[in-house]
C-alpha cells in the first residue's frame, strides 16, 4: 500500500502545511523548529512505516507517528499559552491530531492480525 492512499497520511499532511504556514514569520526560531518538526514527523514515519516489509516495523514507524503527535498536542498548548498561536485555531489542530491519533490506533490494529 503507498502512503498516498492513506487519508491519515493526508490528513497528517493538510496539517503539517498548517503548521509551516502560521509558522513561516515567527522569529522564535526554538519554537518554530520544535514545532514544525513535530508536525512534520507525523505524516513523513507514516510513510517510512507504510514503506517497510515487516507489520512489526510499520507498527513500530506507527507509534513514533502517534509520539510526534503528542508532541505537536503539548507545543500546540504552550503556543496558545504564550500567544503564538491563536486558541481557535491551536484547538482545530489539537482535535484534528487526536483524531490523526485515532486513525493511526487503527492502522496499528490492522497490523498486529
Amino acid at each position: 500500500m503507498r502512503c498516498e492512499r492513506l487519508d491519515v497520511w493526508k490528513r497528517s499532511c493538510r496539517l503539517s502545511v498548517d503548521v509551516f504556514k502560521c509558522f513561516r514569520d515567527c522569529r522564535d526560531y526554538g519554537f518554530r523548529d520544535q514545532i514544525t518538526r513535530s508536525s512534520l514527523s507525523i505524516a513523513s514515519n507514516i510513510a517510512e512505516g507504510i514503506e517497510k516489509e515487516s507489520g512489526k516495523e510499520k507498527i513500530r514507524f506507527i507509534e513514533i507517528a502517534r509520539g510526534s503527535g503528542a508532541e505537536l498536542i503539548t507545543q500546540t498548548y504552550i503556543g496558545i499559552e504564550i500567544g503564538y498561536i491563536d486558541k481557535s485555531i491551536g484547538i482545530n489542530w489539537v482535535n484534528e491530531v487526536k483524531e490523526i491519533l485515532r486513525m493511526l490506533n487503527g492502522l496499528k490494529k490492522n497490523y498486529r492480525r
